[in-house]
């Protein structure tokens, strides 16, 4: 059984990038709660699909690679995604009375990596047993 498939993770973190900078330029923070749940089925369904072995493990770690890359474009990109997401500028400068806001931004994005994987990992377990229960 294969536990890990590094290139399907790197390929499936890609719209963890594709996010970070559609958010930073077209997406709104009020739509983008529509669009995650699209993203996290799909992802659940090919984790549990294509990697049989750890699917909350490999969910997790995918949570992780997107908040990676998102974080990457909001910092690159920092100014203007800020402008864009006023919201989101009013609770990191709220935040960032210790550290800066761009170190605020880092740790926060790495924390909804972690919640967010969390919730892959649950949905390609449950994925996984339904896939299972219909092989048997």
């Amino acid at each position: 059984m294969t536990e890990m498939n590094w290139k399907l993770l790197v390929q499936l973190s890609m719209f963890g990038l594709a996010m970070g900078l559609a958010t930073v330029f077209f997406i709104p923070s009020n739509i983008e709660p529509f669009v995650w749940p699209i993203i996290f089925i799909v992802c659940a369904y090919l984790i549990a699909k294509r990697i049989p072995g750890k699917p909350f493990l490999n969910g997790l770690l995918l949570g992780v690679a997107n908040s990676v890359w998102i974080a990457a474009a909001h910092l690159l990109l920092f100014d203007r995604y800020l402008s864009g997401h006023p919201s989101e500028a009013r609770t990191i400068y709220a935040l960032a009375a210790t550290y800066s806001p761009k170190i605020v931004m880092a740790g926060l994005g790495l924390l909804v990596g972690l919640v967010s994987g969390a919730v892959i990992g649950v949905l390609a377990l449950l994925v996984a047993k339904i896939l299972m229960s219909e092989r048997s």
